[in-house]
């Protein structure tokens, strides 16, 4: 049984499916504690079609790779780092959304609330955007894990894009909320996101 379990494909995949299923339950049942029963909905997986068709994408070459050419999937070192940065990723986010406590949101705010304040403590104190920093992390190492070459490149192009258009959006609004306060806290902390102001 060790045996089967030690095999590429099977170590991967339970890999990949644990830290998708760990992932969206761990954001499910943070949403619920933090801001209550009647918060949390479906949408509080994070699941959309676009996501969706991305990871059907990335299972497809997965399998497409490991068929023609098996010895891509070996590369351990590579698949490990892969495991690391899925982890990684894993923890900033849940510090993020701790932290934040009602705060935290996966809808931008475009107008002000009673418990809506700037967050620029624990893991805030480092990064703007903990939260989108560390699922960028986390979605890029999944396919770093699967040592998919393609959709690696993919995953991290996309997700780059997505917040290279979100940030900025949602920022318009924290410094409509927040002002100077805010304007300073940018100015001293990165966004999380590479090459991104």
């Amino acid at each position: 049984m060790t045996e089967i379990f030690s095999h590429t494909p099977c170590r991967q995949l339970s890999q990949m499916f644990f830290a998708v299923f760990f992932f969206h339950c761990s954001e499910y049942v943070l949403v619920m504690a933090i801001h209550g029963k009647n918060s949390a909905s479906l949408k509080s997986l994070l699941i959309s079609r676009n996501y969706i068709l991305a990871m059907i994408c990335s299972f497809v070459e997965y399998f497409i790779e490991f068929y023609f050419f098996p010895a891509m999937k070996e590369h351990w070192l590579i698949s490990n780092t892969g495991l690391a940065l899925v982890i990684v990723g894993e923890i900033i986010r849940i510090l993020a959304i701790i932290t934040a406590g009602r705060s935290f949101t996966h809808l931008i705010k475009r107008y002000h609330e009673d418990h809506h304040a700037l967050i620029t403590h624990g893991i805030y104190k480092f990064v703007r955007h903990p939260g989108y920093c560390g699922f960028f992390i986390w979605s890029v190492g999944t396919q770093v894990m699967l040592c998919n070459p393609l959709a690696t490149v993919a995953f991290a192009l996309v997700v780059w894009r997505f917040f290279q258009e979100r940030i900025p959006y949602e920022e318009f609004f924290l410094r409509q909320f927040f002002g100077l306060d805010y304007e300073e806290y940018a100015r001293q902390t990165s966004s999380g996101i590479p090459f991104i102001k």
